[in-house]
């Protein structure tokens, strides 16, 4: 329900408007003057103001600059039973949509309302479309793979050509694609996604193409498909190795004719979509088992792009890691943290699993659990090892160790010093210079720590 704020000191006005425009459904405030009218939309959200402009106290036009430093995008409709086209201009200078002389015409008010939801709706959809973006206007990493498919999202994105994006779970391939349709030329058109491998087969081709009203039990009404919904935009269809067979064998027809029916229809709808595909599956596997669709795989493989797991690009962990932290912070209302070094090393040595997925929940883990009076302090290492799952925690630490009460910190923090050091001489073959680079200290530095614990090379 729309909801209105009338400024006006008129009782007659305010009555008038109040009962006209509840008739039409919208939700009335009532105020009497511009200082109470401010006070009413800091208490409660009103999506439109009909203001008056000759009022005693607090006039509208004074009030109209008030408003609009506070709510700049709010709509506000002047009022006036004395106005001249100078005050109009005037008005409409400092932000009015529209300008009423009275006595007011009901009809020509409802017809400048609804041009004004019009219009904050398109300033909505535009301002979410930018959000969109921004967010996906840049990959986030430096590592040489991830500045070679970010060049290719630049060449590919302007282009028709159908993209499948590969790797493992966790790695961006949604994030990837939404990449591509901001960069397009549809990209003020519908990004469409379809799980595959979360839709019941039974299911599949009505999620897919639709289906008319009783084509079958339970098809109360006719729905739009996800390529109907998709038509002039980007369909990305996730897990695409999950699909089965049959479906297999109409989304190809769909790529050949960009045409398709509902089910239970005879309509040929004809469509114009741009197809992403990802998968985690090995598809030529698939294809050499008799469970992939040769013809299908090299029209969706027009542009491949292999994601890298994060275990591969380890340059990118901390850069992630800051980016993450800096959402978060935004997200939840806390103060920026940084990491220790210590926790940076935690962060590299670790394999990841569960990829760039797993590491954004980390961090939000972290930021999420933290104490307000810690909010600015460095992450510790202490910090992520309480937020890391169990089953993927590859460092090892002995549970007396961490769980102990009666143990001094300094011992704990030295005895994890040293687990970690043998860890990470281990991983490189026990090369201390290499070691040192992950560690990122001195070698000098290194070898007095490996003297002081008495470790045996």
């Amino acid at each position: 329900m729309r909801s209105v704020l009338i400024i006006d000191d008129e009782l007659s006005i305010q009555q008038s408007l109040l009962g006209a425009l509840g008739d039409e459904g919208y939700r009335v405030s009532l105020a009497s003057n511009g200082k109470e009218g401010l006070e009413t939309l800091r208490k409660s959200y009103h999506d439109a103001v009909l203001l008056d402009i000759w009022m005693s106290e607090l006039d509208g036009i004074e009030t109209l600059k008030l408003i609009k430093s506070e709510w700049p995008s709010l709509i506000v409709i002047m009022m006036s039973g004395h106005g001249t086209i100078e005050t109009a201009v005037r008005a409409t200078k400092l932000g009015a949509f529209d300008f009423l002389e009275k006595p007011l015409s009901l009809e020509r008010l409802l017809v400048i309302l609804q041009n004004a939801w019009s219009l904050s709706d398109l300033r909505r959809e535009n301002q979410a479309l930018r959000s969109r973006v921004e967010k996906t206007k840049f990959i986030v990493g430096c590592s040489q793979a991830m500045k070679q498919i970010q060049e290719v999202i630049e060449k590919v994105a302007p282009t028709m050509g159908s993209v499948l994006i590969t790797g493992e779970n966790g790695t961006g391939k949604e994030l990837i694609a939404q990449s591509i349709h901001a960069h397009s030329q549809r990209f003020n058109k519908p990004f469409i996604t379809v799980n595959c491998a979360a839709i019941p087969e039974e299911l599949i081709e009505s999620e897919l193409f639709g289906h008319e009203k009783g084509a079958f039990t339970g098809a109360t009404q006719l729905r739009r498909g996800k390529f109907d919904l998709a038509n002039g935009g980007t369909l990305f269809l996730d897990e695409i190795g999950d699909m089965s067979f049959k479906t297999q064998a109409k989304i190809l027809r769909i790529l050949q004719e960009q045409k398709f029916e509902r089910i239970g229809g005879s309509e040929v709808i004809s469509i114009d979509v741009r197809i992403i595909a990802a998968t985690n599956k090995d598809l030529k596997a698939a294809i050499q088992n008799g469970l992939f669709r040769e013809d299908l795989f090299y029209r969706l493989n027009v542009i491949p792009i292999q994601l890298p797991p994060i275990r591969d690009r380890k340059e990118d962990i901390t850069i992630l890691a800051e980016h993450f932290i800096n959402e978060f912070s935004t997200a939840y209302q806390r103060k920026k943290r940084e990491l220790t070094q210590e926790a940076i090393s935690l962060l590299m040595s670790y394999q990841w699993p569960g990829n760039v997925r797993e590491l954004r929940n980390l961090i939000e883990r972290v930021m999420i659990l933290t104490h307000v009076d810690e909010d600015g302090l460095p992450i510790s290492v202490g910090a992520l090892l309480e937020n890391m799952k169990e089953e993927y925690q590859t460092i090892s630490i002995p549970m007396e160790i961490s769980k102990s009460e009666s143990q001094k910190l300094k011992d704990a923090r030295q005895e994890f010093e040293k687990q970690f050091i043998l860890k990470t001489l281990n991983e490189q073959e026990w090369n201390v210079s290499k070691t040192a680079d992950v560690l990122d200290v001195e070698r000098s530095h290194l070898h007095k720590k490996i003297k002081t614990y008495g470790i045996e090379m």
